[in-house]
């Protein structure tokens, strides 16, 4: 199916863009997946006996069989709901567009073991022990719960098929970045992929941002570092040498509004960058039943028991308390910005300069203030869809100017106070090759990628035993899946 476009936006039909995202066959964490073990037509043969012997019962039939696997008519409906659990829309999306993304992701799978493309068995557990923690946590660390939650009668039944779900997924992802993996596009083919749209449908590009901040956040004194270390000492000698429980003093003096609602335990994955990298050292240092002394990350002070090791996985509690900003430091903060605007507006020195020189912002002080949009970790951001606060922050600055000294508080109460200015403004226009080449190559490269899936997926169908039963025969599928 071509690339289409509307309203001079690009959009990608659903249908591909179940094909291309690899996020959703990783959400997909509940829809049955088998392996035949038998043949097909002996399959097909026990379920029409089934049908025939019991009419009156709903039998949960084979809706299609792809290569080694099947798609039972349930699936469709579980992936349908999977979507919906998943913050997607299936609005106007029929239930063949559903079984037709069934099938592609079978058909990823099937091929990844003819391809002999592997996965690691130990590191499939490990995803599975890593998403029941995140269910867990969402129903309070009650396993009783979870298994009802999603109908499982024991534990082994539900991370047996979260293994083979996980298992076929990584290995349909795999063979569909593969596929992929080395299509890429010369200059002259976006040249004549830009060329082939037509003036009048050409996408328009909305108005683009650059933003640089300078920031001041006001200063612990050395002596509030100090108590804050000497009572989180306090708390490990007294567990140490007293005996006294850890657990109740993460519950009564701990600061980490977080610990609470995941049952007052982290589990950390030496594969995962979670927390922040002096919490993860330190964490994956300790023995188990040990604890920390006292150290520093962006949040506060801390110390961390480490409860249990599962093999990659770390089971941690920690303390953290957070030091107090005196009024002084707060004042002192304030003043310094505004003495740093004064000198930036009499000319006396460049913004660029003047974060580079003063500001506290680490990740920004080194390109001059320049903010980095996450989205597209370029210095762009679009105007449509700026962050609603950056937005209020800047909306009626001119260009160049400096803003006033703007005062900000996170949800720790942390107080910190910033200058802003946009540096740059491209107003919303309609794509220009030259302006906008890696915007127009990434559409073209897209573009060329779905071909690239056409294509594969176009041969393989051909080259793999695929039967559609019953009613969903009648589907029109965007792929050729009937061999018509």
């Amino acid at each position: 199916m071509p690339l289409k476009t509307n309203n001079l936006k690009f959009t990608i039909n659903l249908k591909y863009l179940l094909i291309l995202s690899i996020a959703l066959l990783l959400v997909n964490v509940m829809s049955a997946q088998e392996i035949i073990q038998d043949e097909v037509k002996e399959t097909t043969k026990k379920v029409d006996t089934v049908k025939s012997n019991f009419t009156a019962q709903k039998v949960d039939g084979v809706a299609a069989v792809v290569g080694d696997f099947i798609v039972l008519d349930s699936d469709v409906d579980k992936e349908r709901a999977q979507i919906v659990a998943a913050g997607g829309s299936v609005e106007n999306v029929t239930d063949c567009e559903l079984l037709g993304s069934l099938l592609e992701k079978k058909l990823y799978a099937h091929h990844a073991i003819q391809d002999s493309i592997q996965v690691s068995d130990a590191e499939i557990r490990q995803e599975v022990d890593y998403q029941i923690q995140q269910f867990l946590q969402q129903t309070g660390n009650s396993m009783e719960k979870l298994l009802e939650f999603y109908k499982k009668e024991d534990e082994k039944s539900f991370r047996d098929e979260m293994f083979e779900i996980n298992k076929n997924n990584q290995l349909a992802g795999k063979m569909q970045a593969k596929v992929v993996e080395e299509v890429d596009v010369t200059p002259d083919e976006v040249r004549i992929f830009f060329n082939k749209i037509p003036k009048d449908q050409r996408p328009t590009f909305g108005t683009e941002l650059k933003v640089a901040q300078i920031v001041a956040e006001p200063k612990v004194s050395e002596a509030e570092k100090q108590k804050i270390i000497d009572r989180l000492a306090g708390f490990k000698a007294d567990v140490v040498e007293n005996g006294a429980s850890f657990r109740s003093k993460v519950v009564l003096y701990g600061q980490d509004p977080g610990m609470k609602q995941s049952g007052y335990i982290y589990t950390l994955d030496r594969k995962r960058p979670q927390m922040a990298k002096e919490f993860r050292d330190t964490a994956f240092s300790l023995q188990e039943g040990e604890i920390s002394d006292p150290f520093e990350t962006e949040f506060g002070f801390h110390i961390i028991k480490l409860e249990k090791i599962r093999g990659q996985l770390y089971d941690v509690s920690h303390i953290l308390l957070f030091p107090t900003v005196s009024n002084d430091a707060i004042k002192e903060a304030k003043e310094r910005l505004e003495k740093i605007r004064k000198r930036i507006v009499d000319g006396d020195i460049t913004f660029a300069d003047a974060a580079r020189e003063a500001s506290d912002s680490k990740e920004t002080r080194g390109d001059g203030g320049q903010l980095i949009n996450p989205k597209t970790q370029d210095y762009k951001f679009d105007l449509t869809r700026m962050e609603p606060e950056l937005y209020a922050q800047i909306q009626n600055l001119k260009d160049g100017e400096v803003s006033q000294v703007l005062t900000e508080q996170d949800r720790k109460g942390k107080v910190s106070f910033k200058l802003l200015m946009v540096t740059d403004r491209i107003d919303e226009h309609e794509a220009d090759y030259a302006r906008d080449y890696l915007k127009i190559r990434k559409q073209a490269l897209n573009e060329k990628k779905i071909r690239t899936i056409e294509k594969w997926q176009s041969e393989k169908i051909f080259d793999t035993y695929i039967k559609i039963s019953g009613k969903h025969r009648d589907c029109d599928f965007s792929g050729n899946w009937l061999k018509k």
